[in-house]
C-alpha cells in the first residue's frame, strides 16, 4: 500500500498506486474535512469520483464556509483521479435519485459510496439538557446526520450491488463500543446521530452480504478540520503550536489519514472481513501500514481512553 503513504504529489502512475483505476465512488458530502481527503486519497488510487455537497462557488450552504464541491473536484483531478463536482441536497430525495441516475448513465456502476453528510455542528447546543436545546436545530441537525444516509442509500443501493464487492463507509464520530458507554458532548442530538451513524453500517451489512458488499462505519479520531484549525488560530502547517493552550491537540490527526484508510478499504480484494464492524482511522492504519502526512500513525482513540479521560498529562508517546 505504499500509494497511501506518500504525498500525493509524489504518486506514480503504476499499477501498483492506481488499485482503484476503473473504480466509480460516490462521496456524498466531500465539501470539507474527511469528505475533501477521502474523494482526494480515492482519485490518487485512479478512481473516478462524484463529489457532492450544496456548497458551491456561487452557492454556499447554512455552513457558510468557503471550501466548495468544484475545489474538492480540482484536488482529486490534480491527484490523478477523475473529479466530478455534482450539487446535491441529500436531503432530496429527487435530487439524490437524479445524481445516481446520472453516475448510471455515465458509468455503469458504483464501487465506493462514502456516506459522510453531516453539516451539524452549529446546529448542537452542548452541554445541554433536551428541555432547553432548541428542539427545531436539534430535529435538523438529526435530519442532516441520518436522513441524509438512508436517502442517500436507499437510491444509490441498488447501483452498488449491480458489482459484487462494492464497499459502504459510514463517516460518524466514535466507535459502536466508545459511544455505547459514553454521552456525547451532553447533547442528546448529537449523541443520537453518531449512534445512529454507526447503527447504519450495521444495518447496511446485512443488507449488502447477499451481494458480495461491504459495510463498515469509520470514524477519525481528532481531526484537524478546516474549522478546527480556523477556531485554534493555527494552520496545517504550524498546528502543533495550538498544543500550548490545547495540550491533548497533540494526538490530532489530518483528514488525509482517514483519507488514506478509506482508500485503503476500496483497495483490499478481502475487505469483507470488516462487513458490519465499526473501526478507527487508526485501527485501519494498522492493519494497512499507511500513515498520516507526517508520517505517524496517530491512535486517538485509545489516547482519549488511556490519557485525557483519565486526567493524566498530554503524551503522546505510544500514541503516534
Amino acid at each position: 500500500m505504499s500509494h497511501l503513504t506518500g504525498r500525493v504529489a509524489d504518486m506514480s502512475t503504476s499499477a501498483d498506486t492506481r488499485p482503484l483505476a476503473g473504480k466509480v465512488a460516490l462521496v456524498a458530502g466531500a465539501t470539507r474535512a474527511t469528505g475533501r481527503a477521502i474523494a482526494v486519497e480515492l482519485g490518487a488510487a485512479g478512481a473516478t469520483v462524484y463529489c457532492t455537497g450544496r456548497s458551491t462557488a456561487g452557492n454556499r450552504s447554512e455552513m457558510d464556509r468557503p471550501e466548495t464541491i468544484e475545489g474538492t473536484a480540482d484536488l482529486v483531478n490534480r491527484a490523478g483521479g477523475e473529479g466530478i463536482a455534482v450539487r446535491v441536497d441529500h436531503l432530496e430525495s429527487d435530487q439524490v435519485a437524479a445524481l445516481i441516475g446520472r453516475i448510471d448513465a455515465e458509468r455503469g456502476r458504483l464501487d465506493v459510496l462514502v456516506n459522510d453528510v453531516w453539516g451539524g455542528d452549529h446546529l448542537a447546543e452542548w452541554n445541554t439538557p433536551v428541555w432547553e436545546h432548541s428542539l427545531e436545530r436539534g430535529l435538523r441537525l438529526l435530519r442532516l446526520a441520518i436522513d441524509t444516509h438512508i436517502i442517500t442509500s436507499h437510491h444509490a443501493f441498488p447501483l452498488l450491488t449491480r458489482h459484487p464487492g462494492g464497499l459502504v463507509v459510514e463517516l460518524t464520530d466514535g466507535t459502536t463500543e466508545f459511544n455505547s458507554t459514553r454521552y456525547r458532548v451532553g447533547c442528546v442530538y448529537y449523541d443520537l446521530a453518531k449512534v445512529s451513524v454507526n447503527r447504519l453500517a450495521f444495518a447496511w451489512s446485512h443488507d449488502l452480504r447477499p451481494h458480495g458488499g461491504t459495510s463498515v462505519a469509520v470514524t477519525p479520531g481528532w481531526i484537524r478540520s478546516e474549522a478546527m484549525l480556523e477556531g485554534f488560530g493555527v494552520t496545517e502547517d504550524n498546528w502543533r503550536d495550538a498544543t500550548a493552550a490545547h495540550p491533548h491537540f497533540a494526538i490530532s490527526e489530518s483528514p488525509a489519514f482517514t483519507g488514506r484508510a478509506v482508500a485503503a478499504l476500496a483497495a483490499d480484494p478481502g475487505r469483507g472481513r470488516w462487513n458490519g464492524l465499526s473501526t478507527t482511522s487508526g485501527d485501519l492504519a494498522k492493519a494497512y501500514g499507511f500513515t498520516d502526512t507526517d508520517g505517524s500513525r496517530p491512535d486517538a482513540w485509545r489516547y482519549i481512553v488511556e490519557v485525557e479521560e483519565k486526567g493524566l498529562p498530554a503524551d503522546t508517546t505510544g500514541y503516534r
